[in-house]
């Protein structure tokens, strides 16, 4: 199989993967209003079926990362997906609901750090490139699945439209029995006791703080548009579901197409520069929605400000390898885990603040973006040898130290550039020569 193909069927599994997980956009406002849930409860909803979805990234990661047939694990993600979709459609109230919802996502996202750690573990120049070509995948199934469950919903109730919407991954999961065969075996676990410390360290650092706020700040602001807007088309405007799905649709898919282009630009420019704009663009567009303009002029600055997010999002997953430049599945594990959980609170605060008003909800959404972009200028912005981003922490296979890097001198303690301030190995010599 070339590589070509093998990154299309990870982007066409991405696709049958998120599938259900975008048909809840819809079907989740069309349960909270058959169910008389108000805002509040809708967003909660939300929050509570992708931060239980979020905690199986990290452990898929580390799976991942320690197994050598991976292949048997993403043909497992769709199997789940489905069955855990199809009970949720039969949930009686609430809180069923909402625990079905955050098993079936469990699967869901186990797809992500391992798919995405097979296709960026041997592509070092071009991460953000293939990492945008398969959220083409997860894009466009947010794009055609609204628009297809806007039009069920016209015919069916939301458990009918749902349980519709496991059938692409359960042919997909068929499809990948054959596929997995191309996915290239691990002889070698890569995580190790002292790797792990090495994660972990780079995590605490202040350049690597400053990138799970940025992170948690971005997927807030964007899961707190997507959750309300629907619900706000259908209460302010009294828009029909099919329509709601087709103007939902037609919002993502800009975004969608440019993830590919923007994580090219990201893995040649770096990345600063496309967060920065991305997330300071969509806080902009955003901002002007709080004063109730015409339907219109809300329509094209939501597509306007949902576009810019999403297009970056291939990019902001690519900065969390290059800050660590090892154990890929791991740390985009963490990196999901970052978005999809911790942002899914975006959808509770979203819901807390349409209570108020729905001038409240878009000004809550400016300012997470508004505070993404903010921390976005102080990413990596420099790209090193082989085209990565710079990175955090060295791949060690134990206690090795660079040139006595971390020996004291002086009664000082120097760490790794990723504890300090994001240098290089090459000028962070210089600077330790130039000192002593």
């Amino acid at each position: 199989m070339t590589s070509r193909t093998f990154i299309t069927w990870f982007a066409l599994g991405h696709f049958a993967n998120d599938w259900p997980i975008a048909a809840l956009w819809l079907i989740v406002p069309a349960a909270g209003l058959a169910m008389n849930l108000p805002p509040a409860e809708v967003g909660l909803l939300f929050t509570l079926f992708s931060v239980g979805g979020a905690l199986a990234y990290v452990p898929a990661g580390l799976l991942a990362d320690r197994v050598s047939n991976r292949g048997r694990l993403l043909v497992g993600t769709f199997f789940w997906v489905a069955l855990g979709y199809a009970l949720a459609a039969l949930a009686p109230g609430f809180w069923s609901l909402a625990i079905l919802l955050a098993t079936a996502g469990l699967g869901n996202a186990a797809w992500h750090p391992i798919a995405t750690g097979v296709l960026t573990r041997d592509n070092k120049t071009d991460r953000a490139r293939i990492l945008g070509v398969h959220a083409l995948g997860g894009s466009f199934a947010e794009v055609l699945a609204p628009l297809s469950v806007g039009l069920l919903l016209a015919f069916l109730d939301w458990r009918g439209a749902l349980a519709i919407s496991v059938l692409p991954t359960v042919l997909m999961g068929l499809c990948f029995l054959w596929v997995v065969r191309s996915v290239p075996a691990v002889e070698k676990p890569r995580v190790g006791q002292n790797e792990l410390r090495d994660l972990i360290r780079a995590w605490i650092g202040r350049r690597g703080l400053r990138i799970i706020a940025s992170f948690s700040l971005y997927n807030m602001s964007l899961i707190a548009l997507l959750s309300m807007f629907p619900l706000y088309l259908a209460t302010v405007h009294d828009l029909a579901p099919a329509t709601i799905g087709i103007v939902f649709a037609a919002m993502l898919i800009t975004g969608a197409l440019a993830q590919p282009w923007v994580g090219a630009i990201s893995d040649r420019l770096g990345r600063t520069p496309i967060l920065a704009i991305g997330n300071g663009l969509a806080a902009l567009a955003i901002a002007t929605l709080m004063f109730e303009p015409p339907f219109w002029f809300v329509i094209a600055m939501m597509a306007l400000a949902v576009a810019a997010l999403d297009a970056i999002r291939a990019a902001m997953l690519a900065a969390a390898v290059d800050h660590t430049d090892h154990s890929e599945s791991t740390t985009l594990g963490f990196a999901f885990a970052l978005l999809d959980g911790v942002g899914a609170f975006g959808a509770v605060l979203a819901g807390m603040a349409a209570g108020i008003s729905w001038g409240a909800m878009f000004g809550l959404a400016a300012a997470l973006a508004c505070g993404a972009a903010i921390l976005s200028v102080r990413t990596p912005r420099r790209l090193p040898q082989g085209g990565n981003a710079p990175s955090a922490v060295p791949p060690t296979t134990g206690r090795e130290e660079v040139s006595g890097w971390n020996q004291p001198r002086n009664g000082v303690s120097y760490t790794t550039p990723a504890e300090g301030r994001g240098m290089t190995i090459e000028e962070a010599k210089a600077e330790h020569a130039w000192r002593f």
